[in-house]
């Protein structure tokens, strides 16, 4: 029998709204190259049409999918407690250990979130069980563009992610991406602060973005107020 392989790639690491999703994709490695006979690549190079339609795909090919979601609060929390990149990267590189875990993988690539890949693959073993420590673990950027794998896993960490905006725009009514480059994002942020004492939980309230409409926000009063 050949190897259980895995790949491994985040969706949501940038926006100001809505979770961080991890996903992770097992298959027989002697399958992988179907992912390719079947258009599969990195997710971002795909609509939103598409990475449905190979979502499905996948699913029926992989040995296993496993999720983690970061909410908001997560996300807070660890930045909050440092320097904002290294403790998100630490998160990332604890939730990537825990889907690996659920997977059990005998070798698992993955795209690193750090500017030092390296220094990423020791934290996520650092952080498997002792029974996982061997795994033969590929850190490396891009990984999404350069492995089937990784790609499989980045297709289904965003259909996820939008997935849970979906729901979230149920709810909240449709912000947009959330994104703070997208316009109906900040739109939303900017009323409903100005009706609302604080940020839905939705939000990821250690953003500087926030600062900055705190700000405008503040001008604005002033201005009024003269």
């Amino acid at each position: 029998m050949g190897r259980n392989v895995a790949g491994l790639d985040d969706a949501g690491r940038g926006p100001i709204v809505g979770p961080l999703v991890i996903a992770g994709v097992l298959m027989e490695e002697d399958r992988v190259p179907e992912l390719v006979s079947i258009g599969v690549k990195d997710s971002k190079l795909l609509t939103p049409e598409s990475r449905s339609d190979l979502a499905g795909k996948i699913q029926r090919l992989a040995v296993k999918i496993s999720y983690d979601e970061l909410s908001p609060a997560d996300i807070d929390q660890a930045v909050l407690k440092g320097r904002k990149l290294q403790r998100l990267n630490f998160l990332e590189a604890k939730s990537m250990a825990k889907v690996i875990a659920e997977l059990k993988p005998q070798a698992v690539w993955v795209d690193a979130s750090d500017v030092n890949p390296e220094r990423y693959a020791r934290q996520i073993l650092d952080e498997l069980p002792m029974s996982l420590k061997r795994t033969v673990l590929i850190s490396e950027h891009k990984a999404d563009r350069r492995y089937p794998i990784v790609s499989a896993a980045s297709i289904m960490a965003k259909v996820r992610r939008d997935a849970a905006i979906s729901k979230l725009w149920e709810e909240f009514g449709n912000f947009g991406s959330g994104y703070v480059t997208d316009p109906l994002t900040i739109k939303f942020l900017k009323e409903w602060r100005r009706t609302h004492e604080q940020y839905p939980p939705i939000v990821r309230k250690s953003w500087k973005t926030l600062r900055e409409i705190e700000s405008d926000l503040t001008q604005s009063r002033l201005t009024e107020e003269r």
